[in-house]
């Protein structure tokens, strides 16, 4: 394998409504899909998806959201028109200031809650005054 690929199983509690969301959210069929699992073979980003049913899912814990990061705007746009196409709630916002960099994206939310964004970023760094080195941080938050 000359690419490495992540692989990202959620655990789903309906897998019809999973299925059409991904399929949304990266364009793309399943390559299998049985009653109570499927999996997408994602060129870009490489990614192995895979939903596997079960009767309940526990929501939270330490995930805040997951992201795709894309080229442009116009690919934030074509994913909103996925979204629009299928009817999935979404928000998005343009030249929003987000983990210090300015970005458009839209959000969507998974039928068991799972928080995806697919953002551009425009400029990369909002407050680079305020970069510190690595340790500086945590030093001068404890011994200041």
């Amino acid at each position: 394998m000359a690419t490495l690929k992540t692989h990202v199983a959620f655990n789903v509690t309906n897998i019809e409504k999973s299925v059409t969301f991904y399929q949304a959210m990266f364009g793309v069929e399943p390559i299998k899909y049985k009653v109570d699992y499927a999996k997408f073979d994602i060129p870009n980003p490489a990614l192995n998806l895979t939903l596997n049913l079960t009767d309940n899912v526990q929501s939270g814990g330490a995930l805040s959201h997951l992201g795709i990061q894309v080229e442009s705007t116009q690919e934030v746009q074509a994913a909103v028109q996925r979204f629009t196409d299928v009817g999935l709630a979404l928000f998005t916002e343009d030249n929003t200031d987000c983990c210090y960099a300015l970005q458009d994206k839209v959000w969507v939310t998974d039928p068991d809650g799972n928080r995806w964004e697919v953002f551009v970023v425009k400029v990369g760094d909002t407050a680079a005054e305020k970069n510190v080195a690595v340790g500086q941080a945590v030093s001068k938050l404890c011994c200041g």
